[in-house]
């Protein structure tokens, strides 16, 4: 019965203290992703870490801390992963760059197939017939 009442109280809803500290809340938590469900954000999942994240955030921002502190706590915890837009830097530059780099990659691929294909087709001589009046 303890452990059915613990889980219960754990998935109450959030009361915020007024409107300007849930609108904050649920911005800094649409930004933050979860660290269990990797593409669902903060605010989307319905994991118990993400529950638990959530109250953390809300407890940081209720000892006066600013999104951006909040921010580096949680990178601090659990790495640039939990942000859905890192910083640009060496560590993260196959993750904003790696798409394009792959996309690049992909179109030179088709280019030397492509001119490789036409230099080996054979030259096609004009036929006598085909000759326009």
């Amino acid at each position: 019965m303890l452990l059915l009442s613990a889980t219960v109280g754990a998935m109450e809803p959030i009361q915020f203290e007024d409107a300007a500290e849930e609108a904050r809340f649920r911005e800094l938590s649409a930004e933050l992703r979860c660290v269990m469900c990797q593409n669902q954000s903060l605010a989307d999942s319905n994991a118990q870490i993400a529950h638990d994240l959530r109250l953390q955030v809300l407890t940081l921002m209720r000892e006066g801390k600013s999104d951006r502190e909040i921010k580096d706590y949680l990178v601090a915890r659990y790495s640039d992963f939990v942000l859905y837009n890192p910083p640009v830097r060496p560590a993260t530059w196959l993750l904003w760059f790696g798409p394009a780099l792959m996309l690049a990659i992909g179109a030179a691929v088709v280019v030397v197939v492509v001119r490789r294909r036409a230099a080996a087709a054979p030259a096609i001589a004009p036929n006598e017939n085909d000759q326009e009046w």
